[in-house]
């Protein structure tokens, strides 16, 4: 069996889940407007002005994402995580939607393996009809509040731990396998699959690529701008 594994922030999604969540939960006051404006804001604008990186804004966010939902009901956060999805599920990516439908087509199982929050990857799995997914786990104590705790999903080891799960659960065909990610996150999936495709990759996925033998020769990348797709192989790139 044929498998295809995606990433889903800045590979099919345009932006972050949790980001989008993050958003929602200051607009229905579950998490003070103040802790963004003395927090994240000043990360958030160097990014937006190309003078800082957008994984250092990530990351800054994320741990306060973390810590504020510590001792909040998961049934607090169902709504607005539902809300999240329906407004945001097709801000994506025509490259990578089209390719969900084709893998669809062809028979092929498709896992996605996000670092965004699982009850968020939960629902954009339902959306795209997925076989399954993996998502970072945000522990819950036995009155379903979350404890502050995560499993996290957004690192090379527990996506290869994931990606191995699925290959031995339903026997997939490593080879002739596919992999589509963007960031240093996604290389474990790169190296174990035959058809590594980096879409949109950062810089340190795309000096990676370019450095090591066997990725270098076997991995797609893919740009996808407004409303072109390039193909970038061996340096060259064609307009697709």
């Amino acid at each position: 069996m044929i498998g295809a594994f995606f990433d889903i922030d800045g590979t099919l999604y345009r932006n972050s889940l949790m980001i989008e969540h993050f958003k929602k939960l200051i607009k229905y006051e579950v998490i003070d407007e103040a802790i963004w404006h003395s927090h994240v804001k000043h990360t958030y604008e160097k990014w937006e002005r190309r003078y800082g990186d957008f994984e250092d804004y990530l990351e800054e966010l994320a741990d306060i994402y973390v810590n504020e939902l510590k001792g909040i009901n998961k049934s607090h956060i169902a709504f607005i995580a539902h809300q999240v999805i329906r407004l945001n599920g097709e801000k994506v990516y025509k490259y990578t939607r089209d390719r969900i439908k084709w893998h669809h087509d062809q028979g092929h199982k498709v896992f996605f393996i996000s670092g965004s929050p699982e009850f968020l990857v939960e629902k954009m799995a339902e959306r795209y009809d997925v076989t399954q997914f993996r998502g970072s786990k945000y522990v819950l104590d036995e009155n379903d509040n979350f404890t502050g705790e995560i499993v996290k999903m957004w690192d090379s080891f527990n996506k290869q731990r994931a990606l191995d799960e699925f290959v031995d659960k339903f026997n997939i065909d490593l080879k002739n396998s596919y992999a589509y990610g963007d960031t240093s996150g996604d290389i474990s999936m790169f190296k174990m699959v035959g058809n590594p495709i980096a879409m949109n990759p950062n810089r340190e996925l795309y000096d990676f690529i370019k450095n090591d033998d066997e990725l270098s020769k076997n991995t797609t990348i893919i740009i996808e701008r407004k409303d072109i797709i390039y193909k970038v192989d061996s340096n060259v790139e064609t307009l697709l």
